[in-house]
């Protein structure tokens, strides 16, 4: 996901690492923080696999600062990574939002309906946090508090990005 998301930022305009870190910060980090020893070891991957570019400019201290952009290769592997998201990125609801924030530069809009259509159809299949007998729980029968609201809450947010999935569809299709 990590790399995903450089490219995503990248793809939408050149940036220098710690402006890249603030934004990538924004999009997940009260969830998933994003450590310098994971931020610099990818963007390195990917300037080694010819993914991005950098160069040098000073920066407002004795620092000079380092600007990253995509190159040709890595805006193909960003629509490539839109295109063809692995399962987990399409069940796990902090991954699927990293990848909707970049569906946008996917340019064929049947291709982006086919990533919302995923989503949805995994949406669609019964499932709970909790399984009595194999059978997922419901909020009107879970005694405790605690878990019956988490179960309403889920539904209600599942409940509202269906409507928006099918939305969405539609208008990617007109």
């Amino acid at each position: 996901m990590l790399e995903l998301t450089i490219l995503g930022f990248l793809g939408e305009r050149s940036l220098h690492g710690y402006e890249l870190k603030a934004r990538i910060q924004g999009l997940s980090g009260h969830v998933r923080p994003v450590s310098d020893g994971a931020l610099y070891p990818a963007l390195n991957r990917l300037v080694k696999a010819g993914k991005l570019d950098q160069r040098t400019e000073p920066g407002t201290g004795a620092v000079p600062r380092r600007i990253l952009s995509l190159t040709p290769e890595g805006r193909a592997e960003l629509h490539e990574r839109l295109r063809s998201p692995k399962d987990v990125d399409i069940t796990d609801g902090q991954r699927f939002f990293t990848l909707l924030a970049f569906l946008g530069q996917l340019p064929d809009r049947a291709e982006q309906a086919a990533v919302l259509r995923r989503r949805q159809e995994f949406l669609s299949a019964p499932a709970s946090f909790f399984y009595e007998d194999g059978t997922p729980v419901r909020a009107e029968t879970e005694p405790d508090l605690f878990r019956r609201g988490m179960l309403r809450i889920a539904r209600a947010t599942g409940t509202e990005e269906k409507k928006w999935l099918t939305e969405a569809i539609a208008e990617l299709e007109s």
